[in-house]
Parts: structure tokens; C-alpha cells; sequence
């Protein structure tokens, strides 16, 4: 616990100095409070007061647990990236452990119940990069005015990429994003679509072109009423890169999805623009491996953490709980204990 409170120490204060509760206190209460399934500030104070005893083995509590009022004043005015930072101290010692090629996803999600009224349409964004082999979030970035491509470049910033693999839907396959992974000694495995027109219809060309005596991985799963086979091929993109601007080019993907879900059959296929060219079985790997940013920490967060229902509206208020409860999740899967994660919390 002194390692939380530490890291706590480091995040910059901002509120007056007559202030009467440790910053540091405070932030340690509402981790835990949240930990414990707690979603919005009532609960975080309640929580204090129900484990008093408990808090004052490592915490000193001058004043006693602090009010509701005291715990959203804080997280309205606290700076995100800050509170972020400090979980990112904690964390390095994890991220050192990630394997050469270890894959990193980067993924908006909204946080439909941060909204002003008549602003529905419009909630607050969170954009993450997960470590998809750790199960664990690198860093989390508020999406100022919900531009998702602007804050994933943020996040980029913020994490060490040398030698991972950073994954991303369509909207990440642009020249800036791509430029900032090469930059940071990193490789791409990102998904191609109409947003990149001519790049998307040259990258069709060459998988169309691939010999039949091309390399092809195949993999087959059968679960809950629904077989899926999917097949990778991997082709060079010869002089592509310079063509089209698109910083360290050199592959492209295929994957063809054949799914049959109670008696029904479809087909999806997929392209990748790679900086790599990767085997066929890695492209299938990296490519699954990116959906673990929506199953393993999106899907959690809505289903545990009830985020989706979070009415958490005001200021930077939002964001800061949106960074707990990743956090929290992140803490929550070190239990290698039987039964789900909500029995856990």
C-alpha cells in the first residue's frame, strides 16, 4: 500500500493550500472504494466511513474520511493525465515484462453517461492503450472534444513502444499515427479500410495477385453455437510505402472470416497495413489479440464497473473516475482466484 501512496504523493495538488485532507488520502480511499464497486463520489465517502478502521492502518486521516462534496471537488478539478501518470509509475515494473512483439491495442471508449443535459450524443471519451499479454493498461487519455485519433497519439507519448506491435481499428490508419509508432521504435498492425482509398485498393491488388503457392494459416474454434475458420495470408508491398507517404509500408494482410451461428453462414474479410511482414499465423494472432481491448477490459468495465451507467458529468470528473476504474480492473486480475471478476470486486 505505501507504493500507492507514494505514487499518490507525486500528483500535483489543485486546490488551496487551506485545504483540510490529504490529496493523497483521498485518492487512495476512492481507489479502493472503487476497487470494491463503487461508481460515483456518495459511495467513495461512504466507503471511507464503513472502513475507517481499516484505512487508519496506512493512512493517517487528521481530519477523519472526507466528505462527497470534498471527493467530486477534488476529481472536477485534478488533472487526468497526472492521476493517470502516477498508475503508470506503479506499472513500468509490469511493462518491462512485456515480451519483444508483445501487442499493445489502442481503442476509444465513450462513457455514455458523461453527459450535460441535451448533450446525449456527445459523452466523454476515454482512449487506452492495453498491454493485450498482460491484461493491463499502459495509459488512458481523455478525448478532448471526442477526437479520438488526437488522443491516441497522446497516448502513444506516453508509453515505451520499442518492439511491440501497436494494433488499431480504420480510424487509427493515417500517416501521423503510423509516423509516431515508427518513431518510437514500434511496429503496426492496422486495420485498412475506405478512409485510405487508394492505399486500401492497392492493398487489395497484392492479395489478390498472392500465389496459390502463397503461405496460408488457418484457424478453426467452435464455441457456443458458432464455428468460425479463419485464414491469414501476409503479401509485400513493393514500393508502397513511398507511393502513398505511409511511413515504413511494407505488408499487407489478409484474414478471411468464415462464421456459421445457428445454421447461418457469412464471410468477412479483413486488410492490414503492416510495417512488418509479419508470418500468416502472427497476423492471425495480432489481429485476435487486439480484441482483447474490447473483451477483456471494455466489456469488463461496462459489466463490472457499470461504467456505461456512470453519471459522472462535471469538469475533469469523468475522466478521473473513467482512470480509476482501469486501474482498478488492472489491480482486480492479479487475483488468480476461482469465480468471476465481479465476485472478486
Amino acid at each position: 500500500m505505501q507504493l500507492f501512496v507514494t505514487a499518490f504523493e507525486s500528483v500535483p495538488d489543485p486546490r488551496a493550500e487551506n485545504t483540510r485532507h490529504d490529496l493523497a488520502e483521498i485518492l487512495i480511499i476512492a481507489f479502493l472504494a472503487v476497487l470494491c464497486g463503487a461508481q460515483h463520489c456518495s459511495e467513495m465517502s461512504a466507503f471511507g466511513r464503513a472502513k475507517l478502521k481499516f484505512l487508519k492502518r496506512f493512512l493517517r486521516l487528521k481530519h477523519g474520511v472526507p466528505s462527497h462534496d470534498t471527493f467530486s471537488t477534488v476529481f472536477r478539478m485534478l488533472d487526468p493525465k497526472a492521476l493517470d501518470a502516477a498508475f503508470g509509475a506503479l506499472t513500468a515494473t509490469l511493462v518491462a515484462a512485456l515480451a519483444k512483439g508483445g501487442v499493445i491495442a489502442i481503442d476509444g471508449k465513450s462513457l455514455k453517461g458523461a453527459y450535460d443535459k441535451g448533450g446525449k450524443s456527445a459523452p466523454a471519451m476515454m482512449v487506452s492503450a492495453y498491454a493485450t499479454g498482460l491484461r493491463l493498461t499502459l495509459a488512458t487519455v481523455a478525448a478532448r472534444d471526442r477526437n479520438e485519433v488526437d488522443a491516441a497519439l497522446e497516448v502513444l507519448g506516453l508509453i515505451d513502444l520499442k518492439g511491440k506491435i501497436v494494433t488499431g481499428d480504420a480510424l487509427h490508419c493515417n500517416r501521423r499515427m503510423v509516423e509516431a509508432i515508427v518513431a518510437k521504435g514500434g511496429d503496426y498492425c492496422i486495420a485498412l479500410k475506405g478512409n485510405q482509398e487508394s492505399l486500401l485498393s492497392d492493398a487489395r491488388a497484392c492479395l489478390s495477385k498472392a500465389s496459390a503457392k502463397q503461405l496460408v494459416a488457418k484457424t478453426e474454434t467452435r464455441a457456443h453455437g458458432r464455428s468460425e475458420t479463419r485464414l491469414g495470408v501476409v503479401v509485400e508491398a513493393k514500393g508502397l510505402a513511398a507511393y502513398h507517404e505511409f511511413p515504413a509500408l511494407n505488408a499487407f494482410g489478409g484474414i478471411e472470416a468464415k462464421r456459421e451461428i445457428d445454421g447461418r453462414s457469412e464471410t468477412d474479410v479483413r486488410i492490414f497495413a503492416l510495417s512488418r511482414k509479419l508470418s500468416p499465423n502472427e497476423l492471425l494472432a495480432t489481429a485476435r489479440a487486439h480484441w482483447q481491448i474490447e473483451n477483456a477490459l471494455h466489456w469488463q468495465l461496462d459489466v463490472s464497473f457499470r461504467e456505461d451507467a456512470a453519471r459522472n458529468r462535471k469538469d475533469n470528473g469523468p475522466a478521473n473516475i473513467a482512470v480509476l476504474r482501469r486501474r482498478a480492473l488492472d489491480v482486480a486480475r492479479v487475483d488468480n482466484s476461482k469465480g468471476s471478476l465481479t465476485e472478486k470486486l
